[in-house]
């Protein structure tokens, strides 16, 4: 953007002398530490703006004659290349979380270590009774758990022991399944459970079952 002048003013160099932005900003006040006021601020007069750009010394920094104390960037400055840190993080709260594609974990509305508890006492009571009546989704969700037991039951070793110990609440029922296994499942390759849907419960119409030992 560039416009010719009217001449007759000491600093022009001719009647045809173009102003540039670089003589603009030397002409025009700057402010670094106040705001300037409406009623004590004064546009430069037209004998001001027909500077010629050659007469100049050094380049101004910046202009911030009519912007704020803390203007947003300087526009000659090197350390300055982008308008990121004027901008403040606004942190509302929200999180954002991938979806549970292939985690196929039953909650049971209940954190992970009472979970665990409620999982490992139903397996208890159905390797003590053979058959119990819970939930569907409890009964469906204690089928592994069950069958692990018996899995290692077969195998037989020490190791195996320690660890249904470590996971069924009484010994007696770890020794007498360690015991009996291999003549009731000896010859059956998983499926030791067996689900039998019955009628919802009462008040809160939950979908019970039956799960059993086969």
């Amino acid at each position: 953007m560039a416009m010719a002048l009217g001449c007759g003013g000491p600093a022009a160099t001719g009647c045809g002398s173009r102003w540039s932005m670089s003589s603009l900003r030397s002409a025009l006040p700057c402010v670094v530490s106040a705001r300037v006021s409406p009623a004590s601020f004064r546009f430069p007069s037209r004998r001001t703006l027909s500077v010629s750009s050659n007469r100049l010394a050094f380049p101004i920094p910046s202009f911030s004659g009519l912007s704020a104390s803390n203007p947003l960037l300087s526009l000659d400055s090197a350390e300055c290349s982008s308008y990121e840190h004027n901008f403040t993080i606004v942190d509302s709260g929200g999180r954002i979380y991938a979806m549970r594609h292939g985690r196929k974990v039953p909650k049971l509305n209940r954190p992970p270590d009472q979970r665990k508890a409620l999982l490992r006492g139903l397996t208890t009571q159905l390797l003590k009774y053979g058959r119990i009546k819970t939930t569907r989704a409890r009964a469906s969700a204690v089928r592994k758990y069950v069958d692990k037991m018996i899995t290692l039951a077969k195998d037989g070793t020490l190791h195996k022991r320690r660890q249904a110990l470590g996971f069924i609440y009484e010994k007696q029922i770890v020794h007498a399944l360690f015991a009996e296994v291999e003549g009731r499942y000896g010859e059956r390759n998983g499926g030791y459970t067996r689900i039998i849907r019955t009628l919802p419960r009462r008040g809160d119409n939950a979908p019970m079952a039956y799960i059993e030992l086969v």
